[in-house]
């Protein structure tokens, strides 16, 4: 019997023993309970602590950045625009007595941050319009948003690490219509676009034809001006060289007649041996013969019919 009884003894110390035992993770911190209340500082670092068994209890919290997923939101704009918008915050427990006392556990943590995350997104794009969300100042937004989660937060014992916008767009019903709308501005600019240069073009072809005309006009205005003095100052020289040599004028139109009178062609031409014009073939003076005065001839065509012509 007093062997059976010490070992039950033993059996008892080694329960005790093991109860008054408990480890600490690394990703995890500790609070000690005795009763419902805190009775001990909180147990961050890991290694092996001991309670008292059967009057205190161990509750563990994670050390680790948490991870909250939202359902999507439709809020609002400043330019009245609905949007749907996909958003998710980080955190980590940075009290956990505070954190034990006013939500207790992480599920019931996620309710309530989820409650102030989703405040604080409408909150903050109801003062932010859609251009500047979607481009020019996403960043700054989803500061301003954690930053206002982070203070309410806190009073939970918890920090906000970051807060991020995964998607923000309009509905779909929303996106057709404005897509719509777009569509319908381009191509009213594209008209007027159109419209425009089609009307430069023709003010372009207008000048240009006009241009074209003028200066057609003065390049016919110089050539006949030119044209008039050449056959001006071709005639004051014919004068001079008649005037200098009558005879050799005389035989050098001559021999300007034969070359324009004896080309090959469709006409016959039929003269008198006797006719002054060949009288520089009788003679290289090209005196007249006597009977040049009443010579006359006829033209003849290809189908032999003779018409008259004098030289």
């Amino acid at each position: 019997m007093r062997s059976g009884f010490l070992v039950i003894i033993l059996v008892i110390v080694a329960i005790a023993g093991y109860m008054s035992i408990f480890i600490v993770n690394p990703t995890q911190q500790a609070l000690v309970l005795q009763l419902g209340r805190i009775v001990e500082q909180p147990k961050k670092n890991p290694g092996f602590y001991f309670k008292i068994p059967f009057v205190q209890n161990v509750v563990y919290l994670d050390k680790r950045v948490l991870n909250l997923d939202m359902p999507p939101l439709e809020p609002i704009s400043s330019d009245k625009k609905r949007l749907v918008v996909d958003a998710f915050a980080r955190y980590r427990i940075s009290d956990p007595v505070l954190f034990y006392q006013r939500v207790s556990n992480v599920q019931t943590a996620n309710r309530r941050l989820s409650t102030l995350l989703q405040s604080s997104l409408r909150s903050e794009l109801g003062k932010t319009s859609f251009v500047a969300l979607v481009r020019d100042d996403r960043s700054g937004v989803m500061e301003a948003i954690r930053k206002d989660v982070g203070a309410n937060a806190k009073e939970l014992g918890i920090e906000v690490v970051d807060v991020k916008i995964r998607r923000a767009d309009l509905p779909d019903a929303n996106s057709q219509a404005i897509y719509e709308r777009m569509k319908t501005e381009r191509q009213r600019e594209a008209t007027e676009l159109r419209a425009q240069g089609e009307e430069v073009a023709r003010r372009i072809r207008s000048r240009a034809d006009r241009d074209a005309t003028v200066l057609v006009a003065e390049a016919n205005r110089d050539s006949e001006i030119i044209r008039g003095d050449g056959d001006a100052e071709r005639n004051k020289i014919f004068a001079e060289a008649f005037g200098a040599d009558p005879e050799f004028f005389a035989f050098y139109r001559s021999m300007q007649a034969y070359e324009a009178g004896l080309q090959s062609g469709d006409t016959s031409l039929v003269l008198s041996p006797d006719s002054s014009f060949f009288r520089f073939f009788k003679d290289p003076a090209g005196a007249p013969p006597p009977s040049a005065a009443n010579d006359n001839g006829g033209t003849r065509n290809n189908s032999g019919v003779s018409q008259s012509a004098s030289q």
